[in-house]
């Protein structure tokens, strides 16, 4: 089958035809009809995560369709549609899993980082960590939900009730959770590059009420603060524009590191809390919730032969939206 490899860090991926992946006893072999790239593939490209399995399939916003499963499958039948997140296996036994909190597993393994994903034809995964996709969204635009919808949906949980969200970094997560938090009746502000004219028009378009580059003071203070943007700068900014009491959550899992800042910025209980991957728990209460809020995806879509093209374009903040490679 044709797939697109990671064969060492900080090297571009490969085209290569190599075997039919087969399933275990617990997993489905599933035909992938679209995976969108994650800024998380461009830290595994760059060496910014360690200990990636190599050669490695990456991608793990995987939407596609089942056609052979392990003999101890009974919740996922064939030509089922399912999509593949980021979370693809945990041991259920350490303190994490056992407490709910799988997410912080001791063993957990990663789709498209310790698991092969879906920057190919055919992909296998664990059918515990698969799930349905409503059927209202094609194969391409359900492919972002897969992470960008997860992660910013448990990055919003975080921020608790806060009615006035500021967004730092207004890319394929924040596009998606913008959606959510207007659907609940909350309002938002959209902090994108400085200079990023067309990510701003963006975020208007969306229901910001304000938008401007990141070195802005907005109009009013934030009750909370998501910073997807993987700069730690942004991290004291957004303590200086939150209320007292308010909250700054890192919702990637890698950010460069944040500058000393003054205490008074973190004075009067204002709290900085990061996100670690998710939950299956967070996968279905979103799925549920994305076509109930009427969320909609932009999307750009792209050859799998195309992969590093996607990638380059991700880098360089040419998306608004997200990029889906479809086999």
């Amino acid at each position: 089958m044709r797939a697109q490899l990671l064969t060492e860090p900080k090297r571009r991926l490969v085209a290569a035809e190599i075997p039919v992946p087969q399933p275990g006893p617990q997993q489905l072999l599933i035909a992938v009809r679209a995976c969108a790239v994650c800024r998380t593939d461009l830290h595994v490209v760059d060496g910014e995560l360690p200990g990636p399995k190599l050669p490695l399939v990456l991608g793990h916003e995987i939407v596609g369709t089942v056609v052979a499963k392990g003999a101890e499958v009974d919740r996922v039948a064939l030509d089922d549609r399912v999509g593949v997140p980021w979370l693809g296996w945990t041991c259920g036994v350490c303190e994490y899993c056992r407490s709910g909190r799988e997410n912080l597993c001791e063993r957990a393994r990663f789709t498209g980082y310790q698991i092969d994903g879906g920057y190919a034809e055919l992909t296998v995964a664990d059918h515990r960590y698969c799930f349905a996709i409503d059927p209202q969204y094609d194969d391409i635009a359900a492919a972002p939900l897969m992470c960008a919808g997860l992660i910013g949906y448990r990055t919003l949980r975080m921020a608790g009730d806060a009615q006035l969200v500021g967004i730092y970094g207004f890319g394929a997560a924040a596009h998606i959770v913008a959606q959510v938090i207007r659907h609940q009746g909350r309002r938002f502000f959209a902090f994108t590059r400085p200079g990023d004219q067309q990510a701003q028009a963006f975020a208007r378009e969306l229901g910001a009420e304000w938008a401007g580059d990141s070195t802005m003071v907005p109009p009013e203070p934030l009750d909370a603060a998501l910073i997807f943007a993987p700069l730690g700068a942004l991290v004291p900014a957004a303590l200086a524009a939150t209320k007292k009491g308010g909250t700054v959550v890192c919702g990637g899992i890698h950010m460069s590191d944040i500058p000393s800042f003054p205490y008074r910025l973190l004075w009067e209980e204002r709290s900085v809390c990061s996100v670690a991957n998710l939950t299956r728990r967070d996968a279905e209460e979103f799925l549920k919730l994305a076509p109930q809020a009427g969320v909609r995806t932009e999307t750009h879509v792209f050859s799998l032969e195309r992969a590093n093209d996607a990638l380059e374009s991700l880098r360089k903040g040419r998306l608004h939206g997200a990029a889906v490679l479809v086999p």
